[in-house]
């Protein structure tokens, strides 16, 4: 049975440390007995002591533990760990594998992608956009939806955070940027714990790296000539080109 997620799935949408502890467990050999079952998986997690630990095939979030975040039904480190063995099967993880980018930064490589890089840069950026939507449900569902949140802006960090740096990939992500201005203008997003704004900073203050570093960069920012956005992110990129 393969589970319907991926270990990108996982990563970009479970809290850095749960993440980085359940890497360790899993590394440590720590999940033991692990069982396929009927839309599930089962095994037994030996932390502090053992924990018997199920986490369905469709979401690895939806499960069982018998530890005290379990029993609260909140994502524990137990859940995520028997999730990555369903999706590496018990192999080795890499050190990419591994790596968890939560913020958006300047790679400081300079260069430019290729015509394939390109197109397969901006459907990965739409695709991580997905997960940044409005939100008109329930208040019970407030907690997920600010969770979707959160993953729709790590899985943008790292693409960001890969780029090198040119007047090409400055373009493509001020176009980012004014998508997601646009959400939080007028697509209903409720960002009201910051999670977008705060990525938007991190990406305008690697767009300032960018034109340090390639001042040719800073025609890219010429787009944002006449805009108004939600917090006036744009106005430090437009200093570049007033100097």
């Amino acid at each position: 049975m393969t589970p319907k997620y991926d270990l990108d799935k996982i990563k970009f949408a479970t809290d850095g440390p749960t993440f980085e502890k359940a890497i360790d467990l899993y590394e440590k050999g720590k999940v033991t007995q692990f069982k396929e079952g009927i839309g599930a998986y089962s095994a037994v997690v030996v932390s502090t002591k053992p924990y018997r630990v199920s986490v369905e095939a469709r979401r690895y979030d939806y499960g069982h533990c018998e530890c005290y975040l379990g029993q609260n039904d909140t994502l524990c480190k137990h859940m995520v760990a028997v999730a990555i063995y369903a999706v590496m099967d018990g192999k080795k993880m890499s050190d990419e594998d591994k790596r968890l980018v939560s913020q958006a930064v300047c790679s400081g490589r300079l260069g430019e992608l290729s015509k394939s890089e390109l197109a397969a840069t901006k459907k990965a950026i739409t695709a991580g956009m997905r997960y940044i939507k409005s939100y008109e449900g329930p208040s019970r569902t407030w907690f997920a939806y600010q969770s979707s949140l959160s993953e729709g802006c790590n899985r943008l960090s790292k693409i960001v955070s890969e780029l090198p740096v040119s007047k090409q990939t400055a373009k493509v992500l001020v176009d980012m940027l004014l998508r997601l201005d646009d959400r939080l203008c007028r697509g209903g997003i409720d960002d009201s714990d910051g999670t977008v704004g705060g990525f938007i900073e991190e990406t305008v203050q690697a767009l300032k790296e960018y034109a340090k570093l390639n001042p040719s960069c800073v025609e890219a920012f010429n787009e944002l000539k006449g805009k108004e956005t939600c917090f006036g992110w744009e106005e430090p990129l437009l200093e570049f080109v007033k100097n």
